[in-house]
């Protein structure tokens, strides 16, 4: 007999209202098939009356306490099984220097990056010496894009920098070329999504407002690139330990040769109407439904196991 599922939203963190989201169409998805129920985290703390021996979690969850492993840490300790990355490989795809460390150990193209405290930043010049090509600054340990900033030369860096008061960040060389998505379910990659935001920038304005970004799915590249791109999709996704499924982003300084650099993972990725995941698993056939049932399908078989049903 099948679990109950108890779809997790909300949370205290930047992305609770784009949780909030993702968490109410994958409910109304699994209640097709499942008993499922609702629950939006009002704290960073699980919620009383779900039993580990009745529900799995999907959680729907993103930024902080979802998707940096805290979460995941408390589902475990407290006997439940769920949908997604653990604890570690969470934390570790999370803080991105953590994550691009393990993609450049395993032979996998990223673009070259220094990580630091706001309270040790460098100078604006010292970027621009470093990267003179320009460079993305953004929060080590953020998702959604939150906090991101492109320094095109010394005057954007000191901008970029100026804002900067606390936590830990990093600065990334400035790759100039198109960007694509490619999901990953249970190992296998999926479609190859083309994003091309308006203004060239794909920020968190641009990533959940309707109309700002068009996508394309699958993307209009060579079949060789994209096959090169599906396979280091597949090798981040074992790279970092990931289970169940996950996204990887990339940008291509020439997508037809192919010349790529892999951004990051992304080990919850939304499910709103503007979300990537679900328009790369619809190249591999998956409708929104059938999607979210299959992403629950890993954390159902293992409660099954566990309970022996």
């Amino acid at each position: 007999m099948n679990p109950k599922i108890a779809v997790f939203s909300g949370g205290i963190s930047p992305e609770r209202e784009v949780s909030l989201v993702s968490g109410e169409n994958v409910f109304k998805a699994l209640s097709k098939k499942f008993d499922a129920v609702s629950v939006r985290l009002d704290e960073n703390a699980l919620p009383s009356g779900i039993d580990p021996d009745e529900y799995v979690i999907f959680p729907a969850m993103h930024g902080d306490y979802g998707e940096d492993g805290t979460l995941q840490g408390q589902l475990d300790a407290a006997g439940f099984e769920y949908a997604g990355c653990g604890s570690l490989s969470s934390r570790a795809c999370m803080v991105k220097p953590a994550a691009k460390a393990l993609l450049a150990f395993a032979g996998l193209p990223v673009a070259r990056s220094i990580e630091f405290r706001a309270c040790e930043k460098p100078s604006a010049g010292a970027l621009a010496a470093l990267f003179p090509g320009g460079c993305v600054v953004k929060p080590a340990d953020k998702g959604s894009s939150v906090g991101l900033s492109v320094a095109r030369d010394s005057a954007g860096a000191e901008k970029a920098l100026s804002g900067i008061e606390s936590g830990s960040w990093m600065a990334e060389e400035l790759v100039k070329g198109r960007e694509f998505s490619i999901g990953v379910i249970f190992g296998r990659a999926a479609g190859v999504v083309e994003i091309i935001p308006d203004g060239g920038i794909y920020d968190y304005k641009r990533k959940y407002t309707a109309g700002s970004t068009r996508y394309v799915y699958p993307a209009e590249i060579p079949e060789r690139a994209a096959s090169a791109m599906r396979a280091a999709a597949e090798g981040a996704f074992r790279a970092c330990g990931c289970r169940d499924f996950a996204r990887v982003d990339f940008i291509a300084a020439d997508a037809d040769r192919p010349d790529f650099a892999i951004l990051e993972i992304n080990t919850l990725p939304g499910m709103t109407p503007t979300s990537l995941l679900p328009k790369s698993a619809s190249c591999a056939g998956y409708s929104f439904e059938s999607l979210c049932e299959t992403l629950v399908g890993g954390a159902v078989k293992r409660f099954l196991a566990r309970t022996k049903r």
